[in-house]
């Protein structure tokens, strides 16, 4: 081989490791282009509608739930009504053992003749003393004495009759009728338990008035209680119909507060429809009422609001951690993706639903990318679809 020849492959094996080289240059640049557009995962901004809610749990109850219990003590002689019985105003429940009563009624009945007996002496000794007055055979003294006794056996009569009526009364209420029409939701006696009235009347049952009109008892935070006005919207579920929504509106909001551990609650009672009689008593309810609304306007996912790209905070020494932008009137920054980089732009945010939030003011529209998350914060760089996160460079 000729020193021409050898020096000829020389030059082309350089010019080849030269060729090899720029093209292993300009894949990589064009590779680390593509891996740092797809740093960052956007958004695009679209208009639509919001709703903002509050939450808390309650119980559902009746609208009106009477407790029937018992003015006068005894046995359980019979009972009439059982759970879930509809009954209607008037209607007997139960009767206790009325022996015992009625011997008193009889009672009260003989005093009455007694009283009435004496009081028919007494008007016949009060017009024999006239007479002997006006003939002079007795002194004023004794006529005025026979009307006492007169007037004494009419109060004595009274007495007889008013303890006779009470004696009747109680008789009466040996006798356990519905106070209103509804149905019996629950029963706290049985056939020969002794029931005793004192100070506090014992309950026997309870009967809802009214299961297709129900309401809800919940609690809320003082917090959101300034958002919550009668009348509001609201929507809950329970667990017994799991994923089905219900509706109801705000009819109270109560203003005695309740302070447990320092932290103030307000009772609100929520009106339900209940046609179908599928919502029962006692049943827990996860209530949302609906405090704001806003149609057609642009929307920023939270997540943007919560984004702060990490270069710019490392660069600017920073550790504060952005706020989301949740309130009316609120302001707010977001990161809109232009040309590969990052823009930050300053928005004044309205009403969220926890997920997306409405822009009020700002250079932004719909259409736009705003970033939501570096994908080089995990750690991994993002890669070109169909390219391996490393290039090596092969000799041959």
């Amino acid at each position: 081989m000729t020193p021409k020849t050898i020096l000829f492959n020389k030059f082309t094996l350089i010019l080849l490791l030269v060729a090899i080289g720029a093209g292993g240059y300009y894949w990589w640049s064009k590779s680390q282009k593509q891996v740092e557009l797809n740093r960052y995962r956007t958004v695009v901004l679209e208009t639509g509608d919001v709703t903002q809610t509050v939450s808390a749990n309650g119980t559902l109850n009746p609208v009106v739930l009477v407790s029937v219990g018992t003015q006068v003590s005894g046995t359980v002689k019979k009972l009439y009504a059982d759970f879930n019985d509809k009954v209607q105003k008037g209607q007997v429940l139960m009767e206790l053992d009325p022996p015992l009563f009625n011997a008193q009624v009889q009672q009260s009945a003989a005093n009455v003749r007694n009283a009435q007996a004496s009081l028919d002496l007494a008007q016949a000794n009060e017009a024999r003393m006239k007479n002997l007055l006006q003939q002079e055979y007795i002194s004023r003294q004794e006529y005025d004495q026979s009307q006492q006794a007169l007037k004494s056996a009419r109060a004595q009569l009274d007495l007889a009759r008013a303890q006779s009526q009470k004696d009747l009364t109680n008789l009466g209420y040996t006798v356990i009728r519905a106070p209103v029409s509804g149905v019996v939701v629950s029963r706290s006696v049985d056939v020969g338990q002794t029931v005793a009235a004192s100070f506090q009347t014992p309950e026997l049952f309870k009967i809802a008035q009214d299961l297709s009109r129900m309401q809800i008892d919940t609690s809320f935070a003082e917090a959101d209680i300034g958002k919550i006005k009668v009348g509001q919207s609201a929507r809950f579920t329970v667990d017994a119909f799991s994923g089905r929504p219900f509706s109801g509106v705000v009819k109270q909001v109560r203003l005695n507060p309740t302070n447990v551990q320092n932290v103030i609650t307000y009772d609100v009672v929520v009106a339900v429809d209940n046609p179908e009689l599928i919502l029962l008593p006692g049943m827990t309810a996860y209530v949302s009422i609906v405090v704001a609304e806003k149609s057609d306007a642009l929307l920023v996912p939270n997540a943007a609001l919560r984004f702060h790209p990490k270069d710019i905070a490392q660069k600017n020494g920073s550790k504060h951690k952005k706020k989301e932008g949740e309130g009316q009137g609120q302001g707010g920054t977001v990161y809109v993706l232009m040309g590969g980089q990052p823009r930050q732009v300053r928005i004044n945010t309205g009403i969220t639903d926890n997920k997306m939030t409405v822009v009020l003011t700002g250079e932004i529209k719909a259409g736009d990318k705003v970033i939501v998350e570096d994908t080089s914060d995990n750690g991994v760089a993002a890669s070109a679809p169909g390219t391996p996160g490393n290039m090596r460079l092969r000799m041959f």
